[in-house]
């Protein structure tokens, strides 16, 4: 039993010319249908409209055309007796004894469905019907993953625990047919006339999936972000489609085995919103700041702020004020800021001064050595401006 091919890569035309009727895939579908009945078309003047008559019943001597990114398999009482996941015209024939299958040549798809059709095709001699399905390869489009409340994850490049809600679609991709299909797939899809769609509010499987996405994301996020070989960010996951949705799609296959079991696999990733709780956003923020005071750009940012820093100094208190922040001026390089010279006093005044220069001189040296414990100047700095202020 099984199909024989006709004309590969052949999609209608002239075989549906030849052709009293055959079978194919329905037209109308929506792009999120993964598994879907064959439905047959006639010839007569209205090539490509449904009949609806049988639908997905075959048998022997039933011509079927498989267009590109579908794969036909046919079953009985639940069992896989063909498959093909190569375009072109078939027949099907009930009286070979075999159970044979036709795969597509020798790509990545190949060796993982001819594994699973040798462990799962039907032993048995077929009756005179069979189902005939077809199952989507395409990428499946408009899946959709949301989080109600923050999830957590470990970031080593903030160095601390982060939280975010967030929403997005992903694209899914049945790479095993017959996986899918044995180990996923509930019988009632498996029936006569019914669609299988992921996207379908009242399909149990979808919800399953929804909820074993939301629940790798946590994992996918710290995957991510911890990447340091491929300096990721978690500001970058937006925008990097490709890196996240391999990162999700590890994370997904690490607790639920997707491909291993199902046959299924997520090929991309769009990341609509992430709103970070509030401790991550001032996280983002100090880490920002500390960005820009890296580097040279950090230099230039430093110098600025201890230009201003002296303007305001000269403008509220003068020269004195100046003279203050020039004290730690060798460690940002500013330099030759010099006292002015005071005009003769009268000794009353003189000695005041005298009162006034030691206290200045006090808290001069205290500066300088505030200074030195918070590791603005260094001890060789310290040591010349103390000298310096002593008068050695």
């Amino acid at each position: 039993m099984g199909l024989i091919r006709s004309a590969v890569g052949s999609l209608g035309g002239t075989l549906a010319d030849q052709w009293k009727d055959f079978h194919t895939v329905p037209e109308g579908l929506w792009p999120t249908a993964a598994i879907f009945p064959a439905v047959r078309r006639g010839t007569n003047a209205s090539r490509g409209s449904n009949t609806q008559a049988s639908e997905s019943i075959i048998t022997n001597g039933s011509k079927i055309v498989i267009p590109e990114g579908y794969a036909l398999v046919t079953l009985q009482d639940g069992e896989l007796t063909s498959l093909s996941v190569e375009a072109g015209a078939y027949t099907w024939d009930s009286e070979d004894p075999v159970s044979e299958s036709v795969f597509a040549g020798d790509g990545f798809v190949s060796p993982l469905i001819k594994q699973s059709w040798e462990r799962f095709k039907f032993g048995g001699r077929p009756g005179a019907q069979q189902i005939a399905l077809f199952v989507n390869l395409k990428e499946l489009p408009n899946n959709k993953f949301g989080t109600q409340s923050s999830i957590y994850w470990d970031d080593s490049y903030l160095n601390a625990q982060v939280g975010a809600t967030t929403r997005g679609t992903y694209t899914l991709k049945i790479l095993d047919p017959v996986l899918f299909i044995k180990n996923f797939v509930p019988a009632a899809f498996l029936q006569n006339g019914a669609i299988f769609d992921f996207t379908d509010l009242g399909n149990d499987v979808s919800v399953q999936l929804f909820n074993e996405v939301v629940a790798s994301l946590s994992a996918a996020f710290s995957g991510y972000t911890n990447d340091v070989a491929s300096g990721n960010r978690i500001t970058n996951i937006q925008r990097d489609s490709v890196g996240f949705s391999a990162s999700l799609s590890r994370a997904v296959e690490d607790s639920f085995q997707w491909k291993t079991d199902r046959g299924l696999t997520i090929e991309k990733v769009a990341i609509l919103g992430i709103e970070y709780d509030e401790s991550t956003r001032e996280l983002l923020k100090t880490v920002q700041r500390a960005d820009a005071l890296s580097g040279s750009r950090g230099n230039s940012n430093l110098q600025a702020s201890v230009a201003a820093g002296l303007e305001a100094a000269g403008s509220v208190d003068g020269a004195s004020g100046i003279l203050g922040l020039g004290i730690a001026s060798g460690g940002v390089g500013i330099t030759n800021l010099q006292q002015p010279v005071a005009p003769a006093e009268s000794p009353v005044v003189a000695s005041s001064a005298a009162a006034s220069a030691e206290d200045e001189l006090v808290t001069k040296l205290g500066q300088l050595k505030k200074a030195l414990d918070a590791g603005l100047i260094s001890q060789e700095e310290f040591d010349a401006a103390r000298a310096k202020a002593l008068g050695l």
